[in-house]
């Protein structure tokens, strides 16, 4: 079945291919049918002309000032070479305001317009004003909309889907689902391009599905519940994470390995969270250090030896397979994060066994470390042989801004939508619980600080895939894919959907398992 959706996706590659090298007759036209191969998640098929096209696009209208378009070209314009790395300025908007500051209402009934500048508006940068007023703005029309015009269905979806999460903030995968079922009920939808979106979304699902199906039976076939059985089984929500990040076929191995580690993260976690005694984590901590076979004697009970071992064991495969691959340095950057976010758990353990509450700058210290990103960045770059070298390696352990202010991020927006859970549960305090204690405030006022703060991290995520040219663009897409991923996984209406797997469950059928027809 995989190589009949191939061979039907390699026929129709070639005239969808011509139809993107036609529009570079307008530039309207030609950054529509881009966006289009975006939303509808085949644009990997042509990085190399898309980014051509792009460049070129970016050099017309910035060195000719061609921004005299209407609200929804300029939205268009602004968000698609912003979410390329191309930082068009927000001053593009300012001629759709009116002498007073507020935005013209010769816009209003503009919904197209509306909703373009509502996405757009995803993309700001601190100190872009303008378009943290054209969020609040466009937001109230959409919201108005849905109650007060007579919208097609499909149209009333897309704008409910678009409210709930933009392009911008939203999986990849999940949005190009979202989008296709859009897209064939729209007046001017292309035959070619629907059946040629649907076919590859159908045969990337099945690459994705065999995946699954390979690291399910690893986990089975490991024994961890038996031998752990108090740690979640969490290889679905792992590999949901991995495919967040590197959904692309070619990045096969990468989601491998990103899963196999969230997986031993989960059986640590839930042993220095749930199980063991602080004696015993003392003595887990230590043979951690030295990450030697030997070191097993001076472990205190079986589960622990079995789960040393297992660790042991996944550090001398990664070893062996990255010596064969010419990279040994991935391997050793993986071990020495996972010792790092070992350390971070002991930290944690200890404050919870003396029940002690750490300052806030102190815990979120600490808790940078503990939300495993730069483990899970050492683990996606095994498989990017192409951008992720051993500089890219010497980048991701100098720790630069960007991984900080993502580290940040997964750490204060897993606390916030999982901290009554872990509180019930007897953890160490989290972010919420050292603000309150710390500035004497109420639950809901530092919930609301510690939002604005993970707002602000973003804005400057956003900001560093605009401005840092010397990072691999395929690299920078992970930061974006993170912060998508955190949307989705810790979504503030929903509290943690890897602690509560329920609620990831439409997304999982969605993406792995129904085909779209």
């Amino acid at each position: 079945e995989f190589q009949f959706y191939t061979c039907q996706v390699q026929q129709l590659k070639k005239e969808v291919e011509r139809m993107l090298i036609d529009s570079r007759k307008d530039v309207v036209k030609n950054i529509e049918f881009i966006d289009l191969l975006c939303r509808l998640g085949v644009s990997y098929h042509f990085e190399n002309e898309i980014e051509m096209q792009l460049k070129n696009i970016f050099y017309a209208v910035t060195h000719q000032n061609d921004y005299d378009h209407d609200l929804y070209t300029t939205s268009l314009l602004f968000r698609v070479l912003r979410q390329h790395g191309y930082k068009v300025p927000c001053s593009v908007f300012h001629r759709f305001k009116e002498v007073n500051g507020e935005f013209k209402r010769s816009i209003v009934n503009d919904l197209k317009g509306i909703l373009g500048l509502y996405e757009a508006s995803h993309l700001s940068v601190h100190e872009e004003d303008i378009l943290d007023e054209a969020l609040v703005f466009t937001r109230e029309i959409l919201e108005k909309s849905l109650v007060s015009m007579q919208l097609s269905p499909h149209i009333e979806k897309h704008i409910k889907n678009t409210l709930i999460r933009p392009f911008h903030k939203g999986l990849p995968r999940i949005k190009t689902r979202q989008y296709i079922s859009f897209y064939e009920k729209e007046e001017s939808v292309d035959g070619t391009l629907l059946e040629f979106a649907k076919l590859d979304f159908n045969r990337v699902q099945l690459l994705h599905k065999q995946e699954l199906s390979i690291l399910s039976r690893w986990w089975r076939d490991s024994n961890f519940t038996e031998q752990l059985p108090y740690v979640r089984d969490r290889i679905v929500e792992a590999y949901f994470w991995a495919n967040a990040l590197l959904s692309e076929p070619q990045y096969e191995f990468s989601r491998f390995m990103i899963s196999k580690y969230l997986a031993m993260v989960t059986l640590v976690d839930d042993t220095y969270d749930s199980y063991a005694t602080f004696e015993e984590l003392k003595h887990f901590t230590e043979a951690m250090e030295r990450c030697d076979i030997d070191a097993i004697d001076q472990l205190p009970a079986g589960y622990m030896k079995f789960l040393y071992k297992v660790l042991v064991n996944i550090f001398n495969e990664t070893a062996c397979e990255m010596t064969k691959r010419g990279r040994p340095y991935s391997a050793d950057s993986i071990k020495e994060e996972f010792k790092n976010l070992v350390q971070s758990y002991h930290i944690e353990a200890e404050w919870s066994c003396n029940q002690h509450v750490p300052p806030f700058e102190e815990y979120i210290r600490n808790g940078k470390s503990s939300s495993g990103i730069t483990l899970v960045l050492a683990s996606a770059f095994t498989g990017m042989e192409n951008v992720a070298g051993i500089k890219e390696y010497e980048w991701l352990r100098s720790n630069p801004e960007i991984i900080e202010a993502t580290k940040f991020l997964a750490c204060v927006l897993n606390d916030i939508s999982g901290h009554q859970d872990e509180q019930k549960r007897g953890d160490c305090a989290s972010s919420v619980e050292c603000y309150m204690k710390e500035y004497n405030v109420s639950k809901e006022q530092a919930t609301e600080v510690i939002r604005e703060m993970s707002a602000s991290a973003v804005k400057y995520i956003n900001s560093m895939c605009m401005t840092s040219s010397a990072i691999p663009r395929h690299i920078l897409k992970i930061f974006a894919n993170i912060v998508r991923g955190c949307d989705v996984v810790y979504d503030r209406g929903n509290g943690d959907a890897f602690t509560n797997p329920t609620k990831l469950k439409d997304h999982v059928i969605s993406i792995f398992i129904e085909k779209i027809y």
